[in-house]
């Protein structure tokens, strides 16, 4: 299959930048800006489903960033989409969550009501667009990384304001202050529709981290995996509350029976050793290429061989695959992150998080980093500085949110 082809549009940048000499694409270079963002390598310390630093084995938010990565530049080059942008969307896809994962979400945006709300998506383009050092306007301010038009589009999982899509479930991709950059890499989009590489980028996503999720509750004695062993009627609750409405427990059970009809599945209990990690291995390998394949097919026979790129076609994921990620997610869901034993550390989290954005807002920017306190002077009104001290709390990682608090809190 050739390169894909993308239009001249695609290379577009914010902000227009002299040639570069380097031999390298303009997407080769969007992705060399991601991986050497401070905003990447804070990953490594935030939360991925257990609190970053809980066990060795586990991921944390950068381990799963570089995972989802590999699902999607594989399955988006099979498609014909340029390798390096799903590369770098699923890179990018993670850079605005908060401490302490989606709890660290909840909180935030609980602080943020008064300027707007918070949501990691819309915080991920704000990172991308304007937090990250790198790249500046004529009028001085920071443009960010300064993507190309395809890339930034690709980073974008909701294409939408808040409110703008009711059924979104309060998932939304930018705040307001942030319009000029949005309203800049949609152009000539068609309204909230997605390019089919963020579309690769956000079902590499799912796919990661329900294989993941699950490898990881295994290893660290959640659950286990043999018939009998999974209390179905939860994790059918869970499902139809946190994922799917519409799933039903017929099209549950049986996905559930598919995959456990697989010859990877596991038979035996896990007990840590060589070769049990193995069988593991061997079941997260198998999981990854069942459902990619799957969408492979399904998209090349709606919409041809491609290339397939921007907006040229979506991505068709079968109803029985997605039902199978739906049972994986919830199984990793009902076992670990609504174990009873996690709601009191989970509640301390917010409670931190809260403590934190009212301790800066009472310092009146005094507290803040160098380039937030840049921010927070030039700020033109209450709102837009108290977004500030938001950008600042997200920005800080599960083990130095800890730190501020000891510092600012006692």
């Amino acid at each position: 299959m050739t390169d894909a082809p993308y239009g001249d549009e695609a290379y577009e940048r914010f902000v227009d930048e002299p040639p570069k000499r380097s031999g390298r694409t303009s997407f080769e270079r969007d992705r060399g800006r991601i991986v050497h963002s401070a905003a990447l390598r804070r990953l490594s310390a935030k939360t991925q489903v257990m609190g970053a630093g809980f066990d060795d084995f586990v991921r944390n938010r950068l381990t799963h960033s570089l995972e989802v990565a590999q699902v999607a530049r594989e399955l988006g080059k099979a498609l014909g989409c340029d390798p390096d942008i799903v590369d770098s969307a699923a890179l990018a896809h993670d850079l605005g969550h908060p401490p302490f994962g989606h709890n660290g979400e909840v909180a935030l945006d609980e602080a943020a009501q008064s300027c707007g709300g918070f949501e990691g998506n819309a915080q991920t383009l704000r990172i991308l667009s304007r937090l990250e050092s790198k790249a500046f306007g004529p009028d001085g301010r920071s443009v960010g990384l300064n993507l190309t038009r395809a890339t930034l589009s690709a980073c974008v999982k909701y294409p939408w304001r808040r409110g703008e899509v009711p059924e979104a479930a309060g998932k939304f991709g930018v705040y307001t202050d942030d319009l000029p950059v949005f309203d800049w890499l949609r152009d000539g989009a068609p309204a909230r529709r997605r390019p089919i590489e963020a579309q690769v980028m956000d079902l590499a996503d799912d796919i990661a981290y329900s294989v993941h999720d699950v490898e990881d509750g295994v290893v660290g004695g959640w659950f286990g995996l043999r018939a009998g062993e999974l209390d179905t009627a939860a994790i059918h609750a869970v499902a139809r509350d946190w994922y799917d409405h519409t799933a039903t427990d017929d099209r549950l059970d049986a996905a559930l029976e598919r995959l456990q009809e697989m010859p990877e599945w596991p038979t035996t209990g896990f007990d840590g050793s060589r070769a049990e990690r193995a069988v593991l291995k061997s079941l997260t390998s198998a999981l990854i290429g069942r459902f990619a394949h799957a969408a492979e097919a399904a998209t090349v026979q709606r919409w041809g061989g491609g290339p397939l790129t921007r907006f040229g076609a979506d991505l068709e994921v079968p109803t029985g695959t997605r039902d199978e990620i739906t049972v994986l997610k919830s199984i990793a869901a009902h076992y670990v992150m609504q174990a009873q034993d996690r709601a009191g550390p989970l509640s301390r989290q917010r409670e931190l998080l809260l403590a934190l954005v009212d301790a800066l807002d009472r310092s009146e920017g005094r507290q803040l980093e160098a380039e937030f306190a840049e921010d927070f002077a030039r700020a033109e009104d209450d709102a837009a500085r108290h977004r500030v001290l938001i950008d600042q709390v997200a920005s800080l990682t599960d083990v130095s949110a800890r730190a501020w608090g000891l510092r600012l809190l006692g």
